[in-house]
Order: structure tokens, then C-alpha cells, then sequence
């Protein structure tokens, strides 16, 4: 009889195992600790996102898919963020629709 209340037990932890977070949102894990003071090259950044939370900063996500912290008081984070927006504006409008998507009533509205 213990072995198989054992036997059921290890079934029930390998199913709670292999279907964790089906059917849930699984949440953004990214937490910063500590904000990087150093200045980015600009050239190795892909994004950024903006975290809210007690300690409030700027993820850079670089092109290799690293993310580096940063405080968006500072001056430089400020820079860097309006560069990416132009960038990413420049090419969103260098991009040409093909014949089905083109309409001449469709507005494109970018928020950073």
C-alpha cells in the first residue's frame, strides 16, 4: 500500500512538473538589481524596455540578447533611448507595404 501511495505521489509531481505554466501568462522575470553606470555603445543595442516597480529603470537588450540596466534619470540613458526610437521610426518607414496592405487611410502610431 505505501509503495503505491509513493508511486502516486511521484506521478502527481511529475505531471504538476512537465505542465507548469500551461494555460497561465507566464510574467516578466527580469528584475534589476543594480544599474549599470557605464555608457552603452549604441551601435551593440537592439531595444529597450521600461520597468516600473520599486527600483524604476531602462533594459537595454543588446544585439547578442544581453540585458543591462540603466537609470533613466541619467542623461546618457535619455540620448540612447531617443536614438533607438528615431532608429526604429527610420526604419519602420523605410519598410514598403506589399499590395495588400497598402491603404491610404492607414495611420502608424509608435510608442516608446
Amino acid at each position: 500500500m505505501r509503495l503505491l501511495i509513493l508511486a502516486f505521489l511521484g506521478i502527481c509531481c511529475l505531471a504538476a512538473y512537465t505542465v507548469e505554466g500551461v494555460g497561465t501568462e507566464v510574467l516578466d522575470k527580469t528584475i534589476c538589481v543594480s544599474l549599470t553606470t557605464q555608457r552603452l555603445p549604441i551601435k551593440k543595442l537592439k531595444t529597450y524596455n521600461i520597468k516600473e516597480g520599486p527600483m524604476k529603470a531602462v533594459i537595454f537588450i543588446t544585439r547578442r540578447g544581453l540585458k543591462v540596466c540603466a537609470d533613466p534619470q541619467v542623461e546618457w540613458v535619455k540620448k540612447t533611448v531617443r536614438t533607438i526610437d528615431k532608429s526604429t521610426r527610420r526604419n519602420v518607414s523605410q519598410t514598403k507595404p506589399t499590395g495588400a496592405q497598402q491603404s491610404s487611410n492607414t495611420a502608424v502610431t509608435l510608442s516608446g
